[in-house]
């Protein structure tokens, strides 16, 4: 639903991304125990959500990966490609059967609707020179603010404060992204232990402020509850007319039930703010204990 309560028409997100390119027949191997998606045995042109960790857990980057017969293409949609790049070269080994190849830029097209929850069904990877099929020519492109408004609403982590090597994927609601019964992978160890508790320190949820002082609001700001911290901004969307502030927070545990939240004062801004929070719509809960 957009801020007023209206059903949004379904737009088209139509961009480029960096592509990592893998080449050899031991790709799905190798990607099986370097991301958190479970990518051997996965039949070649389906796309594969799935998010590159570190060895604590910590998200790095938020990844859909593509099998072919030659090797496999890495679609980096929030991160650093070239950082992906370095730290996959530097884990090959001649056993492997994998070697990298040249980076590229790769068109994809995405249906924007509040009715579904963002995944690969509503995902379609293009080539440049071609013509777009129906039913997603039918469909009317979106702005930057569409897109900002759509992500902020369901909850995509695609902000540089929600990926900063910090987070997991399990506090920004990207548990569908991660499995956790394949075998051993890179930051597997910390998710099973997360997945085996049922809790994380802290989840993104999406907040709204009406109050014309919300202008001020930047990510990194406090929220807090009864005057503890509660939790930190993560991303804010730029005005867009009379619609009330928009955008992503970090909330603390002790702090989920809350449906209200207040700014804490700042020498620009002396008099807390209340902010409104709530679940994204595309937010996928953590494990609840294995």
């Amino acid at each position: 639903m957009t801020v007023d309560g209206s059903k949004p028409q379904a737009l088209l997100w139509d961009e480029h991304f960096a592509v990592v390119r893998l080449e050899g027949s031991g790709c799905a191997g190798f990607l099986n125990g370097q991301t958190s998606a479970k990518v051997e045995g996965a039949p070649s042109g389906p796309i594969i959500q799935a998010c590159w960790l570190n060895a604590t857990g910590r998200l790095q980057a938020l990844l859909e990966l593509r099998l072919d017969d030659q090797g496999a293409d890495v679609l980096v949609l929030n991160g650093d490609a070239d950082q992906l790049a370095q730290g996959l070269d530097r884990v090959i080994f001649p056993a492997d059967r994998v070697r990298l190849g040249a980076p590229r830029q790769q068109r994809r097209l995405q249906h924007l609707s509040s009715d579904q929850a963002p995944g690969v069904e509503t995902v379609l990877w293009l080539d440049d020179d071609a013509i777009v099929p129906a039913p997603w020519n039918q469909t009317q492109a979106c702005t930057a603010a569409d897109l900002e408004r759509w992500r902020l609403q369901q909850g995509w982590p695609l902000g540089a404060e929600e990926i900063t090597g910090d987070t997991n994927p399990f506090e920004l609601g990207l548990a569908g992204w991660v499995n956790l019964d394949k075998g051993c992978y890179l930051g597997q160890e910390t998710l099973a232990k997360l997945g085996s508790r049922g809790a994380v320190k802290q989840q993104l949820r999406c907040w709204q402020c009406a109050d014309p002082g919300a202008a001020d609001l930047q990510p990194g700001d406090a929220l807090a509850l009864n005057g503890e911290r509660a939790g930190r901004i993560t991303s804010v969307a730029d005005p867009n007319g009379t619609e009330p502030r928009l955008g992503l927070a970090l909330i603390r545990r002790q702090a989920l039930e809350a449906t209200t939240l207040q700014s804490e004062p700042t020498d620009s801004r002396p008099h807390p703010l209340t902010v409104t929070v709530k679940r994204p719509g595309a937010f996928q809960d953590p494990p609840s204990g294995r």
